[in-house]
């Protein structure tokens, strides 16, 4: 009987699914080798939140997150990330794999609320609730690590 292989979440962008605020993907070439290892659930919290591909860039901004025009999408980023959760517990995942730099899904570091393309230490709104429920998040450079390391160990023995 085969063994049912672990379930990872992943930023649909970063298979190349084309659901960023600016209606394209953030693909990562290599990480679709994870499927040797993993069984990968694609999700984009902001669309499972209700915004539509494309839509205006929204950045962290106090306890806020707002797009550059002003509008307040707390809520639908809220959504996203109870989504993201609810699909966690479902699937019983335990590791995820986010879009560093993301208001939703940043894992070290997101824009710093001005919208002037600088950066800063945070996490997205769908990090922060996933590491809450106990779940490892991974930005798309250390799953590239990741998957580096476990192709080694798969071949030296």
């Amino acid at each position: 009987m085969k063994q049912e292989k672990e379930k990872v979440l992943i930023s649909a962008c970063l298979l190349g699914e084309n659901c960023r605020y600016d209606g394209k993907a953030k693909k990562v070439n290599g990480l679709i080798d994870l499927t040797k290892y993993y069984d990968l659930i694609p999700v984009c919290p902001e669309m499972s939140g209700g915004l539509k591909v494309p839509r205006d860039p929204s950045e962290i901004v106090k306890d806020k997150v707002l797009t550059k025009t002003g509008r307040d999408v707390t809520e639908n980023y809220n959504s996203g990330a109870y989504w993201a959760n609810s699909i966690c517990q479902i699937y019983h995942i335990k590791f995820a794999i986010l879009k560093e730099d993301s208001p939703s899904c940043g894992t070290h570091f997101i824009h710093d609320g001005l919208f002037d393309g600088k950066k800063i230490p945070g996490q997205g709104i769908t990090t922060k609730k996933l590491i809450k429920m106990g779940i490892k998040v991974i930005n798309e450079n250390e799953a590239l690590e990741l998957l580096k390391k476990m192709s080694e160990v798969k071949n030296n023995a």
